[in-house]
């Protein structure tokens, strides 16, 4: 009876595992930025004094033309072969759709882009309005032009909705070592090339990745690469993934099952895991981040001691640049540690945390009693930054020492 009841048991969370995961949760982190429509709450008690944010550009267009135009080569080779299946007709006219509509604008903001950022700061001055009046905000980006972009749509939002409010946008390769420290690191570049990753990955990936997919649409006829083909059935998942946050609206339903499409997004979502999060193969990608939660914490000192007059500082840079700090500060769902690899996909959710224009606010109030607190955000939901901790919102004090015991000593 005992043997039925954990079957049972175990039948009922694996079918709960399946069913939460759907063709939206397959667009990964390409996904666009969730609806957020909730007015923040917070005692009468405490006042807010003091904003830190750090957030990823919003929507665009694919950061590059590399797997648009790999798969839309391969499906002209099928039409020329005449191995090309009806399927694969539709998906060449798909994707010629992401062609015309990109116009050679790879990597750039859209409009949906454009929109998430000005949403979020309109929220943020809604909640907070008391804090943006007659105030002074400082915004600083990555100097790739979506993330200057984006931070022109949020300061741009502020300005029309706040009275008296000034700004100072800053951009450029200064600002790399903060927000495009995967760039400049000599240590995480070894890391990326170093056999320990490249065999870690490709052995996931040859365990997943399904080619079913890509014969579906080639034909079963088509001569297929086999160096090549994993690329290949990347391509075809990355395409319809990345549909959505264009503005394209895709079934992916007709190219793949939901079990197909799990497994591609697993792939995907393995290789950011490894590449940008900490892990049991390097901590070293959650220490890019060291640079920039040091800025955080002197930010945040800065105003709360008089150095600095701002009622907010706004950063815009990357996945890759949330991904790492968020790592580095244990948030839930974004650090993860294990050598069981299969595990990663259920508890490392990139489309939970990180789709675009993904944020981390932490919000600073002060108490009648002078004793100052933070609540913590992501995607505008509060969380736990401190483990046990019953409330949302800690004192900065404490706060403070536990971020600074999570730096790394040799950095």
């Amino acid at each position: 009876m005992k043997r039925i009841f954990v079957w049972a048991l175990l039948t009922v969370v694996a079918v709960a595992s399946a069913q939460a995961f759907d063709y939206k949760s397959g667009r990964a982190s390409l996904s666009p930025y969730p609806e957020r429509n909730a007015t923040v709450q917070y005692p009468d008690s405490l006042t807010p004094v003091f904003i830190n944010h750090v957030g990823r550009h919003g929507s665009r267009y694919p950061a590059s033309s590399h797997f648009t135009m790999l798969i839309h080569r391969a499906l002209e080779r099928a039409e020329r072969e005449k191995t090309i299946t009806p399927l694969g007709r539709q998906f060449k006219a798909d994707v010629e759709r992401v062609i015309s509509a990109t116009a050679n604008r790879w990597g750039e903001l859209d409009s949906i882009g454009e929109r998430e950022h000005r949403g979020i700061a309109e929220r943020m001055y809604t909640n907070f309005p008391q804090l943006f009046v007659d105030s002074h905000v400082l915004a600083i980006s990555s100097s790739s032009p979506r993330c200057v972009h984006s931070m022109y749509a949020a300061t741009g939002a502020l300005a029309r909705r706040a009275k008296g409010i000034s700004l100072t946008t800053s951009s450029g390769p200064e600002f790399s070592p903060l927000m495009r420290n995967f760039d400049l690191d000599s240590l995480y570049k070894q890391y990326r090339t170093d056999t320990a990753y490249t065999s870690t990955y490709n052995r996931f990936a040859a365990a997943n990745i399904t080619i079913d997919p890509l014969l579906r649409i080639l034909g079963e006829r088509f001569p297929l690469d086999y160096d090549k083909v994993y690329d290949l059935a990347l391509a075809e998942y990355y395409v319809v993934a990345g549909m959505d946050c264009m503005g394209l609206k895709i079934d992916a339903s007709k190219y793949f099952t939901v079990e197909e499409y799990r497994r591609m997004w697993s792939v995907f979502n393995f290789r950011q895991y490894l590449l940008y999060s900490a892990s049991t193969l390097s901590q070293r990608p959650a220490r890019l981040a060291a640079p920039l939660l040091e800025d955080i914490i002197k930010s945040a000192d800065d105003v709360l001691q008089g150095k600095t007059v701002a009622s907010a500082k706004l950063r815009f840079g990357h996945a890759e640049t949330l991904m790492p700090l968020l790592a580095l500060m244990q948030v839930p769902g974004c650090y993860y540690l294990t050598n069981y690899y299969d595990t990663v996909a259920d508890n490392w959710r990139d489309y939970e945390s990180f789709p675009m224009a993904a944020n981390l606010q932490l919000v600073y109030f002060t108490a009648p009693s002078g004793t100052v607190y933070v609540r913590a955000y992501l995607n505008e939901k509060p969380i736990k930054l401190l483990r046990g901790s019953k409330s949302d919102f800690v004192s900065w004090k404490q706060l403070r020492l536990h971020l600074y015991e999570l730096l790394p000593l040799d950095d």
